[in-house]
C-alpha cells in the first residue's frame, strides 16, 4: 500500500507544481508550463538607430544616380546644392 500512496503523493506535488508554475507564468506574462527556467523581466534593449550617411556618402550616391541616368544634370545640381547648402 505504501507504493500507491507514494505515487499519489507525487501526482499531487506535480499538480501543485503545475498550478504554481501556471500562476507565476500568468503574473510574469509567460505561460510556458513545464519549463523550470525563470522568466526574464528585463526589457529588451532599444534598437540603435542607423547612422546617418555622411555628406560625402550622400554626394557619392547622387553622383552614381547621375552617372546611371536616373538624375538629370539639373536634378543632380539641385540635390547637390541642397546637400552642401
Amino acid at each position: 500500500m505504501m507504493g500507491g500512496r507514494r505515487r499519489q503523493a507525487r501526482r499531487v506535488s506535480r499538480r501543485t507544481a503545475r498550478r504554481v508554475a501556471g500562476r507565476q507564468g500568468a503574473t510574469s506574462g509567460g505561460g510556458d508550463e513545464g519549463h523550470d527556467e525563470p522568466q526574464s523581466e528585463q526589457p529588451a534593449p532599444a534598437p540603435t538607430p542607423a547612422p546617418e550617411p555622411s555628406k560625402y556618402d550622400e554626394l557619392e550616391r547622387l553622383a552614381d544616380l547621375h552617372t546611371q541616368g536616373v538624375l538629370s544634370d539639373e536634378e543632380f545640381e539641385a540635390e547637390k546644392k541642397k546637400l552642401l547648402g
